[in-house]
């Protein structure tokens, strides 16, 4: 995880966020890199950095949510970086990849939102996801293919995210503004 701890820190480092409220976030995500050499590994129970995707159809016009077996909700895709990832952004697209079923997938190098929240995930204890959220694009007629991962995913219109997706409006909209 040293080249994904090291890619990571590079990604962040030279991205520059466009509000004061990710830029703050953008510190705080370079300050436990750099006081964690475990910062992108699961095991890390202070918080750990994950990576997502919010998946846009090749039309702009729809995004592409999973429920999430775990949480109940619909969110974007994505989930904890492995030791064999090279970096943020191929841990993203990794993980979209195997929860959409979709290939052909394409994604942006550079970030599109930080997000840090509470969960409970593998390791079973209260930690803080700092998720590093990437824009990703489907290729024309690709159709989602739920995994195991999933209780559901299908498409939905950007402007008509299913109830209790509030919390992702931001993370829509800032993909749209890159289309």
């Amino acid at each position: 995880m040293d080249a994904l701890h090291t890619a990571a820190t590079s990604t962040l480092d030279t991205w520059k966020p466009d509000t004061a409220a990710q830029e703050s976030l953008r510190q705080a995500y370079l300050g436990l890199l750099a006081a964690r050499p475990d910062a992108c590994a699961r095991s890390c129970e202070a918080g750990h950095l994950t990576a997502s995707a919010i998946v846009l159809d090749a039309a702009g016009e729809h995004v592409l949510l999973t429920l999430h077996p775990r949480v109940g909700r619909w969110l974007q895709l994505g989930g904890h970086c492995e030791p064999e990832d090279p970096s943020l952004t191929a841990a993203a697209l990794r993980e979209a990849t195997e929860e959409s079923g979709m290939s052909g997938l394409t994604i942006e190098d550079d970030p599109l939102r930080l997000d840090v929240h509470p969960i409970t995930c593998s390791l079973g204890v209260p930690t803080r996801h700092f998720d590093v959220q990437f824009l990703v694009r489907a290729p024309a007629g690709a159709e989602p293919v739920a995994s195991d991962e999933s209780d559901d995913l299908r498409w939905w219109p950007v402007r008509a995210l299913p109830p209790g997706t509030e919390d992702l409006t931001e993370l829509v909209a800032a993909a749209l503004d890159r289309t």
